[in-house]
Parts: structure tokens; C-alpha cells; sequence
């Protein structure tokens, strides 16, 4: 006997019925997926190339002394001299490897810049376990080169003279450095920073004067 309740057997838009079509497809959310922020992955770990979490250092990068700001470069100046300092006092580095007036030589500050922003690197907090050997490979490299930076150099320990640089054939002749004594090494080091900052600053600002469009 057929069943006559209709419920049973609905229609589509019969109003006593709440029609509904069965479906093996899962239910699909009307709202839009939560935008990432540009920060973070998806994961929620920093972004390649992002800055990271506010608590870690910044990703140590080169120090290219040619283009630094005169702010930068009172910065790096800084930054620098103290690394250095703590350097030779804690592996006891003689003279011949790091002079007291290593600033005024641009050879001994590109090699020990370079010495450490590998030192930052290697010891960062997200660096792995390796990091340590690779900063104490690079460091013995690293100081027979400034061996023989110093011996070229012809700084010493308690005198100092301009590095001499080969003129080449057509160029003119340029007049050799005299030795002076070192009698106050961070004095030095404080007039030379200040040189330095005084003529960044003054050629930045002659760059804005030829750049900036007459009124």
C-alpha cells in the first residue's frame, strides 16, 4: 500500500515541507578568508625578507664606507671601534694584526668591517650551532690579511704614516705621508670620526643644492 504522507515524498516548493536538496558537498563559508598580513606567513613565522619579530636583532648586512650618510657613518664609526676594541683585548691581538690607528688606514677598515658583520651574522640568535666554527675559520684568514695590511700599511704601535700609494704612469705625482707620533690614540680617533661625519654631511649637502629645482 503506498504511503500517502507527503512529507515522505515532498514537493519542491510545497510550503508545509522545508524542502531541502541533499548533497554530498561540504558547506562552503560565504565570508572572504582572513587576509595575511604582509609580515607573516601563513605558518605565522616572519615573511622572508620581513624584519621579523620587534625582540631580534636586524639581519646584519655589508658596510659599503662610499655611500654611508654622515649619520650612518658616525653610527658604523662607533659601532666599529667598540667591536674592535673588545676584539683585541679578547683574543689579546698584538699591533701587527690590529694597530692603534687601524681608522686612518681604509685597508684595515674594510677588512675588519668585513670581519665584523661576519662576526653579527655568525653569532645572531637564529644562527645554527655551525655559526661559531665559521666565525673562528674566517677569523684566522682574517688576521693574516691584516698582517700583511699593517706590514703595507707602515703603521705602528707608537707611530703612524699615510699608507703610500703607488702612482701610476700619466698620474700626478703625489707627496709622501710623514711618520708623527701616536701620543693619544682615541683623541685621534674622535677628530678623525668628526672629519669624516663634517665632510658627509657637506657633501650632502652640496648634492641638495645642485639637486633642488630653483623657486
Amino acid at each position: 500500500m503506498a504511503d500517502n504522507d507527503p512529507t515522505q515524498n515532498p514537493e519542491p516548493g510545497d510550503p508545509d515541507v522545508n524542502f531541502e536538496p541533499e548533497s554530498d558537498e561540504p558547506d562552503i563559508e560565504d565570508d572572504e578568508p582572513d587576509e595575511i598580513d604582509e609580515g607573516e606567513r601563513r605558518d605565522g613565522g616572519p615573511r622572508a625578507g620581513a624584519g621579523g619579530s620587534d625582540d631580534l636583532p636586524p639581519v646584519p648586512r655589508p658596510i659599503n664606507w662610499r655611500t654611508l650618510s654622515s649619520d650612518d657613518a658616525e653610527h658604523e664609526w662607533l659601532d666599529l671601534n667598540e667591536w674592535v676594541n673588545w676584539l683585541r683585548h679578547e683574543f689579546a691581538l698584538p699591533p701587527q694584526i690590529v694597530p692603534p690607528m687601524w681608522h686612518r688606514h681604509p685597508e684595515l677598515v674594510w677588512e675588519l668591517s668585513a670581519l665584523y658583520t661576519r662576526w653579527l651574522g655568525c653569532y645572531d640568535p637564529e644562527q645554527d650551532a655551525a655559526g661559531a666554527i665559521s666565525f673562528m675559520t674566517d677569523f684566522a684568514a682574517a688576521r693574516t690579511r691584516l698582517r700583511e695590511w699593517v706590514q703595507i700599511s707602515g703603521t705602528r704601535l707608537d707611530r703612524d704614516r699615510p699608507s703610500r700609494q703607488t702612482v701610476w704612469p700619466g698620474e700626478d705625482p703625489l707627496r709622501a705621508g710623514e711618520e708623527i707620533p701616536i701620543t693619544d690614540r682615541d683623541e685621534d680617533f674622535v677628530d678623525f670620526v668628526v672629519e669624516d661625519v663634517t665632510r658627509r654631511a657637506e657633501a650632502e649637502a652640496a648634492f641638495l643644492r645642485d639637486e633642488t629645482p630653483p623657486v
